[in-house]
């Protein structure tokens, strides 16, 4: 990206290149910044009217990504802070503190006095000291538009034991970013990367900075060897060995005027302390064997037991010039760094798939081929689409993924097969990107998220939990709720006060306009799908009214959707509706 058609040489020629188009983004981003600036700061003064601590016994958080989800060194609770939504027309960012019981399985909303501005794409660790901190640095802010961005550069502790924030300054820190990842090593917050965005420009970087945890002090390292380059959501963990290792991650580039490419990294380096030399560091590339992941961005990320790393779901984009269409992840995978080996994780199934194998051998050759063919039908797993219908009347879905039992619907009852276990079906959290994990008593948590349909976006609020050591199946803490979603087609008209009360994000305002979507949605009556007839079964419900859903399912998608997963999504919205007929 070197200016003014001049040859500079590796090395030193990239450094000067970075330097001016961080000094021409620093500029041209000065101004919109300083407008955000006035904005953030009226929702400090807000903020500031609290002088006591407030905890609220509350439903699930509204839908939201991007947000930071950390699990208590001490309690049996998860911290859930920060956060964006997009509902089509304003982006809402949010600075709400939400703590989820375990053992209770309930949330609270705790209010402290002189929170962080909201925030999204932030990074968020918790350490031991005091009774447990929560440290927090940078995140951006957009305007309720969606074009302007804030990138933070403050630095934060909650303390846990006393329910306080306290912003630490301290100079010589990072610049505003977001989209950087941050661990905890020592005694040493250890951040690397991310990326800062304006209007036209944008800029990622690949620097590293230790912040000391006793002496409340910032220092920049300079490691030697070749590290990766500049990038942003790569993976950042801490090994049992003490080095610190990164993977993948996503940059994008300009190509010519208005055209940009991104790059959706699988590289992977370790970073480490050399002994005996205190604050210098060294980057090595390493190649790990084992099934990795493929290429992705949007992924996340939590500490599984026995050291070892855990990725989850993400997009893989498809770009093509000017145009882009994102396939959504939902599967697992673990890196074990004393093996340097990537790990697919394999859900062990649900009890009565173990049961249809032992029928299968029990039946003999001629019986195993039967119940093959019997299998092959529902060998893929469903994805059941709920319906959520707009103000226009058009429909949004939310998918969920339950493998099914077979073509029937139901296994069949075998000698010892209970009626319970009969009727049981596996669940797992629907393909997304940018959802939030944690990991408590060798459990996942997984909250939210977004995926996208057509030109929608739908922002989940679902939570999942998945024991680690068992890795049978998913259990649902929370469903996703059809009610809480919309989507505000874009307009040209909409007036500045509008976008101001977007960009606040309260929950009072969305819940009025979510009561005003719901009455809205009763007033239009729900679509009148094709009938289910008394003892029709899917296998007749489904080449009967096929044509009806793959309109819907197209209309849904838009004009650019591929005729496989309009096909998909129209199968998996009439299995939905026929179920919920039976």
């Amino acid at each position: 990206m070197g200016k003014k058609g001049k040859k500079e040489k590796k090395g030193r020629g990239a450094e000067k290149t970075a330097a001016k188009m961080e000094k021409k983004v620093s500029k041209r981003s000065r101004k919109e910044e300083e407008d955000l600036e006035a904005l953030i700061a009226h929702f400090q003064t807000l903020d500031a009217r609290k002088t006591q601590v407030v905890e609220t016994p509350c439903p699930p958080p509204s839908p939201r990504l991007n947000a930071s989800f950390s699990a208590h060194p001490e309690k049996d609770e998860l911290i859930l802070f920060g956060g964006e939504y997009f509902n089509g027309q304003k982006t809402f960012l949010y600075n709400e503190l939400y703590v989820y019981n375990i053992r209770k399985d309930t949330w609270t909303k705790v209010e402290i006095p002189s929170p962080p501005p909201r925030r999204c794409a932030h990074q968020a660790v918790v350490v031991p000291q005091g009774g447990g901190q929560l440290w927090i640095f940078g995140g951006e802010f957009a305007s309720p538009d969606g074009e302007q961005f804030y990138h933070y550069k403050d630095l934060w502790v909650l303390h846990l034991a006393t329910k306080t924030w306290e912003q630490v300054r301290s100079p010589g820190g990072p610049s505003g970013r977001s989209g950087h990842r941050m661990v905890a090593w020592k005694r040493q917050l250890i951040l690397f990367g991310g990326f800062h965005e304006s209007t036209r420009d944008y800029i990622y970087y690949n620097d590293v900075y230790a912040f000391n945890l006793d002496t409340f002090a910032w220092s920049k390292l300079s490691p030697s060897g070749t590290g990766p380059t500049p990038r942003s959501g790569c993976q950042m963990s801490v090994t049992p060995q003490g080095s610190i290792v990164v993977y993948g991650g996503y940059s994008k580039q300009r190509v010519r005027k208005d055209v940009d490419r991104g790059t959706q990294h699988s590289d992977m380096f370790l970073l480490k302390s050399e002994e005996g030399r205190e604050g210098k560091w060294v980057w090595t590339r390493i190649n790990p064997s084992g099934a990795r992941p493929t290429p992705r961005s949007g992924f996340s990320v939590a500490m599984a037991p026995n050291h070892q790393t855990l990725l989850f779901g993400g997009v893989c984009d498809e770009e093509e010039e000017e145009s882009l269409e994102g396939d959504f992840l939902n599967d697992l995978y673990f890196y074990d760094a004393t093996k340097n080996r990537w790990f697919e994780g394999q859900m062990k199934g649900p009890k009565w798939e173990k049961r249809k194998r032992r029928r299968a051998t029990k039946a003999g050759p001629e019986g195993a081929d039967q119940q093959e063919c019997a299998e092959a039908s529902a060998q893929a797993p469903l994805e059941v689409v709920r319906e959520v219908v707009s103000e226009d009347g058009t429909v949004v879905t939310i998918k969920q993924v339950l493998v099914a039992p077979g073509p029937s619907e139901q296994p069949r009852l075998g000698e010892d097969d209970s009626p319970e276990e009969a009727g049981s079906s596996s669940v797992e959290p629907c393909p997304r990107s940018n959802a939030m994990l944690a990991v408590k008593h060798g459990r996942l948590y997984l909250y939210g998220g977004m995926f996208e349909t057509g030109s929608r976006q739908v922002t989940l609020n679902d939570l999942y939990c998945l024991d680690l050591h068992k890795m049978d199946e998913w259990t649902v803490l929370v469903e996703a709720g059809p009610e809480t979603q919309e989507w505000l087609e874009e307009t040209d008209s909409d007036e500045d006060s509008d976008a101001a009360e977007g960009a606040e994000g309260g929950e009072e305002d969305q819940e009025e306009e979510d009561q005003e979507d719901e009455d809205s949605s009763e007033e239009d009556g729900e679509p009148q799908h094709p009938l289910v007839t008394p003892g029709e079964q899917f296998a007749d419900y489904l080449p009967r009214t096929e044509q009806y859903w793959v309109r819907l399912a197209r209309d849904d998608a838009g004009p650019d959707a591929k005729e496989k997963r309009v096909l998909k999504v129209a199968h998996a919205m009439a299995k939905a509706f026929f179920d919920d007929s039976a």
